[in-house]
């Protein structure tokens, strides 16, 4: 059920953030009580409902978990834990039908079977989508339903959480609020469960929600929790560059149909960049789109002969992006350009969900469970928000957990617009597709500047994460490519931070 009244404190499970993994775990964890903090209204706001490809499981005849998680490992350049690839594609399947039972309308070919699509990186169409594009919106519009009926289920609107509160043995003890009205609120709790999203929203380009600005990462790094692979953002290669913030997608499904990336003349190029050309992993095509602008030639999606006149009906998100910018993809090809859109790290897990901070889980894109390595194989994020969704819900559901426990937290400063602005503009220009020694160097000391100037906001702490990271990590691999350190180490390492690593200023 849906209110704006705070609820009691009880030894209800807390899940801050209402996006795909937030929902389906809470449905999940029937019959244990459960209260979800949704700073918008139940169902927007979230990037679930953007996300446009759909969901990889290994579904068809001629696929199987194996093959599935072979191509999520290679994918992400060395860093992806095999245990977890394996999980996730195990485990593939069984969430779909999950989602099926909740009455997602997913495709279907004439016999009746799930119509898959080809997504790049991938060895095997193993992508179920709905109408095209919409698979998110449908998703989340199913999940919201059953989430606003479900008994065990109170979903707070309006209410931000600002930070979690810590007890006095160090574990997380629930979340400071802000309310519509400016009030702060204390929420004790004794699970305490981040579901908060990415951290897209810290660049001025990006496909991402305004919102995704690392906060639930922040929140945690707060309480001393462990942060893997902050530098790995993946860059999607193809927003529709038409200056709208967040940029609007092009699905990576229409170059799965057969769609063409052209430069300006309309010869195609990315045979010049990879075996694979149009379907290479995505941080190749995204570096190849960022130099093909850089030098010019610009970049183009060409449609027209794989989707033409039935653009409106198999792609009506995409269509509907480019009608409102004056374009139409069924007779001239798309501008595109990369932008930020999902982080591959967050905030480290076990196979369980739990953080290194007691009483804290994280699940979903503000988690870095081992999954996507340094790039994320296509389709992978919503797969893995509802795998490791349903395991921390089983896991929390078998433990009563702790009663809670009078917790304290102070409210991070809120960062001005202009110095947010300021924080994007920099993010965009010295920790992006590409980051050589002069940018990396850039990128720390502006976010350190800006921690200076307005103290440890979340945003500043998310972002110093990111560029702490790059500052570190002197080579290339996956989503982070270093043109003064082209070559990849031998053998390959994750990266591990703490906010006390960070040095940043007091």
């Amino acid at each position: 059920m849906t209110d704006t009244h705070l609820p009691d404190t009880d030894d209800s499970v807390l899940v801050i953030g209402a996006g795909l993994a937030g929902l389906f775990l809470a449905l999940e964890l029937a019959p244990r009580r459960v209260i979800v903090l949704s700073p918008t209204p139940l169902g927007s706001g979230a990037a679930s409902a953007w996300a446009q490809g759909g969901i990889a499981a290994a579904l068809a005849a001629d696929d199987d978990p194996e093959l599935h998680a072979a191509d999520t490992v290679a994918a992400g350049a060395g860093l992806v834990d095999p245990v977890v690839a394996r999980l996730i594609a195990e485990d593939g399947p069984g969430r779909v039908r999950d989602l099926l039972a909740l009455g997602v309308p997913f495709d279907r070919s004439e016999d009746g079977s799930l119509r898959l699509s080809l997504e790049a990186a991938h060895s095997r169409p193993r992508v179920a989508r709905v109408a095209g594009d919409l698979a998110g919106k449908a998703i989340m519009d199913a999940l919201a339903a059953a989430v606003r009926s479900a008994a065990h289920v109170r979903v707070v609107e309006g209410l931000r959480a600002l930070a979690l509160l810590r007890d006095d043995t160090g574990a997380a003890a629930g979340a400071l609020c802000r309310d519509r009205d400016g009030r702060l609120v204390s929420l004790a709790a004794a699970e305490t469960v981040l579901a908060t999203g990415g951290v897209g929203g810290l660049w001025r380009v990006t496909t991402n929600p305004a919102s995704a600005l690392g906060h639930g990462l922040a929140m945690a790094a707060q309480l001393g929790a462990l942060i893997g692979d902050p530098e790995f953002v993946q860059f999607h290669p193809t927003a529709i560059d038409v200056g709208r913030d967040p940029a609007p997608l092009a699905t990576e499904a229409l170059r799965g149909e057969g769609a063409a990336l052209v430069d300006a003349t309309g010869a195609p190029f990315m045979a010049r960049y990879h075996p694979r050309g149009d379907l290479a992993p995505r941080d190749v095509v995204a570096r190849a789109i960022a130099r093909q602008i850089a030098a010019g030639a610009g970049a183009f999606l060409d449609c027209r002969a794989a989707v033409g006149a039935a653009f409106p009906e198999h792609f009506p998100t995409v269509f509907a992006a480019c009608q409102q910018a004056g374009l139409d993809p069924r007779t001239a090809p798309i501008p595109v350009a990369p932008a930020a859109h999902y982080h591959m790290g967050g905030v480290v897990t076990d196979l369980w969900a739990r953080t290194t901070v007691p009483g804290l889980s994280a699940i979903g894109e503000c988690a870095s469970t081992g999954a996507h390595g340094a790039n994320r194989l296509a389709s992978n994020s919503l797969l893995e928000s509802v795998v490791f969704a349903k395991r921390c819900a089983e896991r929390l559901r078998e433990d009563p957990g702790r009663a809670p426990a009078a917790g304290r937290a102070g409210a991070p400063p809120d960062l001005p617009a202009e110095a947010r602005a300021a924080l994007r503009a920099l993010m965009q220009r010295h920790c992006g597709v590409e980051r050589d020694a002069q940018d990396r160097a850039a990128a720390r000391d502006g976010v350190h500047a800006l921690v200076a100037r307005h103290g440890l906001a979340s945003d500043l702490v998310a972002a110093a994460f990111v560029v702490e990271g790059a500052a570190r990590r002197l080579e290339s691999r996956g989503g982070h490519w270093a043109p003064d350190h082209p070559n990849a180490e031998d053998p390959p390492r994750r990266t591990f931070l703490t906010l006390r690593q960070l040095e940043l200023p007091s």
